[in-house]
């Protein structure tokens, strides 16, 4: 059984059409990256995945069980977005922590859980600093531990690095995969950049312009784990060009 299953997805906006029978499949542990141009759906998809918006037709369900009228803060997944949102009064600790403090976990299990996070994203010694004293990356990876300190299930994240320059983006696509590789979780990762989706993904799946479609699916066979050596190789490239032939053919649909 899938761990996430989008079964003939529609969201329509009056007579406009955002997606058309958008199916998805996301196995346990696997790692997917949806892609697609520009305004083709994918933030409007998981929006809907995460309960922020509702489809007009189709179904959503987690091992087996419908999502149908279950709120955002009932499904079991964290969520890492392009803006870092941190609380700028707040320090990286007590951002992280915030999540499990409103809900009334103990102050020593809050501590251990923040720490470890910290350490496993190589901030255990900025803890204490304020957004403003963090860089763009430092920022992103506290918004990565506080999608995971609640141990999601899934974890869906849209476009978390378009904000980075390209040095730092490098940088956090080899860190989140190494995360990942640690924690295996199910990530459903949005990005508009090909080398990205092909670095990260163990599939990537291509979206058509509105109304946003699948017309590609890529299954990514490069061994992990993937470094910089990783791009250089004639299948990265082989791989890259399958996505922008799929992207090419889905911009002539009509």
């Amino acid at each position: 059984m899938s761990y996430l299953q989008l079964e003939n997805l529609h969201r329509q906006f009056g007579s406009f059409q955002a997606l058309k029978g958008i199916d998805i499949s996301l196995g346990e542990g696997e790692f997917l990256s949806l892609l697609g141009p520009t305004g083709c759906g994918k933030t409007t998809a998981l929006r809907l995945v995460a309960g922020f918006d509702r489809p007009s037709a189709g179904r959503i369900l987690i091992e087996g069980k419908d999502l149908q009228g279950m709120p955002p803060n009932k499904r079991d997944m964290g969520m890492v977005f392009q803006a870092y949102s941190l609380f700028p009064n707040m320090t990286a600790r007590q951002n992280v922590e915030f999540g499990l403090k409103i809900r009334g976990r103990d102050k020593s299990d809050r501590t251990k859980r923040v720490t470890d996070l910290l350490e496993l994203v190589g901030l255990g010694h900025a803890g204490d600093r304020f957004p403003h004293q963090l860089s763009g990356g430092m920022q992103q990876r506290v918004g990565l531990c506080r999608a995971l300190i609640h141990d999601p299930g899934l974890l869906i994240m849209d476009e978390p690095f378009g904000a980075l320059d390209a040095m730092t983006r490098e940088l956090m696509n080899a860190e989140l995969q190494r995360i990942w590789i640690e924690r295996q979780k199910t990530v459903l990762f949005i990005t508009h950049s090909i080398s990205e989706a092909v670095f990260l993904a163990d599939r990537v799946l291509v979206m058509s312009p509105r109304p946003g479609r699948i017309v590609g699916e890529i299954a990514v066979d490069l061994p992990r784990p993937r470094t910089v050596a990783t791009t250089e190789l004639p299948a990265f490239v082989h791989f890259t060009r399958e996505v922008r032939r799929h992207l090419n053919a889905g911009s002539v649909i009509e």
